[in-house]
C-alpha cells in the first residue's frame, strides 16, 4: 500500500482560503503529499484584507503538534503565521526536536498590508525560530524586519542573505518579488549561490504567494530532493500558480492552487 510523504504545516487559517493552512493543504495536495496540520491562529479574511486576528493558546498548539508528529510522523515541516512570542517560542522548541526539514516563511506582514507579527516576537524569530530552519524564506519587507537590510536592487540580496544566514538557518532564500523586471529570487547558504528567475505575469490577483512557496518548497523537501532542487520546482509551481490567479471578491484573488490539475 502506497503512503504518501507526509508534510505539517504549522501556520494560522486564512477564512477567505486563499493563504495560510488552506493554501498549504492544497499545495501539499497538488504536489503529491499528505498535508497536516497545527493552527495557530484564526483569521476573518478575505480580498480585501484581514478583518480580525486571533492566536490559539501555545497548549493548543504544543498538543496539535505532539498529537501529529508521534503518531503520524513527518518527512518535512512547514511554519507561516507565528504572532506572538510565546507562540513562536513554543513552535521553535518542537521544531528543535525534530529531524526532518524545517521551512520557515517568517510572515510579518499579509498581501494586503495587515501586520501578522508583533514586533515583540521578532527577536524570538531571530534567536530561536531561524536556526532551526533547514530553508528560511523571507521576502523583502520581511527581510527589512528581521534584519534591517533594505534591498532595493538585485545587487543587495547577497547582503540580505547574509544577513539572514547570520541568524542561523542552513539556506536563504531571498524572495525578489517586490523588485521591478524578471522576478528574481535568491537561494544561498553562504557558499553555493542559485539565482531563480522567471517572468513577471501581469496578474494582480497573487494572494497566498508566499505559503504557497514555501509549502511546495516543504512538499519537494519531502519527496527527496535536495533544498537547490526543492526550491526551483517549487518556483516553477507558484509561477503557474501566479499566472493563473484568479478574481474572488473584490479585492486582491488567490493563486490556483490546482493550475496543473487543467
Amino acid at each position: 500500500m502506497y503512503t504518501p510523504p507526509r508534510v505539517l504545516t504549522v501556520a494560522g487559517s486564512d477564512s477567505g482560503g486563499g493563504a495560510g493552512i488552506q493554501a498549504d493543504l492544497k499545495t501539499m495536495l497538488a504536489l503529491g503529499t499528505h498535508g497536516m496540520s497545527v493552527l495557530t491562529a484564526v483569521t476573518a479574511q478575505n480580498s480585501l484584507g484581514v478583518q480580525g486576528a486571533w492566536d490559539l493558546p501555545a497548549e493548543a498548539v504544543r498538543a496539535q503538534f505532539r498529537s501529529v508528529v508521534d503518531d503520524i510522523g513527518v518527512q518535512a515541516v512547514k511554519t507561516g503565521m507565528l504572532s506572538s512570542p510565546e507562540l513562536v517560542e513554543t513552535v521553535a522548541a518542537l521544531l528543535a526536536e525534530v529531524t526532518a526539514p524545517v521551512v520557515v516563511d517568517p510572515v510579518g506582514v499579509s498581501k494586503h498590508g495587515d501586520a501578522l507579527l508583533a514586533a515583540t516576537a521578532l527577536d524570538v524569530v531571530r534567536t530561536k525560530l531561524l536556526p532551526t530552519a533547514t530553508v528560511a524564506t523571507p521576502n523583502l519587507d520581511e527581510v527589512a524586519q528581521l534584519t534591517g537590510v533594505q534591498v532595493h536592487e538585485e545587487a543587495d540580496m547577497r547582503r540580505a542573505a547574509a544577513a539572514v544566514l547570520e541568524f542561523g538557518p542552513r539556506w536563504a532564500l531571498i524572495k525578489g518579488g517586490h523588485l521591478s523586471g524578471d522576478a528574481v529570487d535568491l537561494l544561498t547558504d553562504g557558499e553555493q549561490e542559485h539565482w531563480l528567475r522567471a517572468p513577471r505575469h501581469d496578474n494582480r490577483h497573487t494572494h497566498g504567494t508566499g505559503c504557497t512557496l514555501a509549502s511546495a518548497i516543504a512538499a519537494r523537501l519531502a519527496h527527496g530532493d535536495t533544498v537547490p532542487e526543492a526550491v526551483a520546482a517549487a518556483k516553477e509551481y507558484v509561477t503557474g500558480a501566479i499566472e493563473a490567479g484568479f478574481r474572488l471578491g473584490e479585492g486582491i484573488g488567490p493563486v490556483d492552487h490546482g493550475w496543473r490539475l487543467r
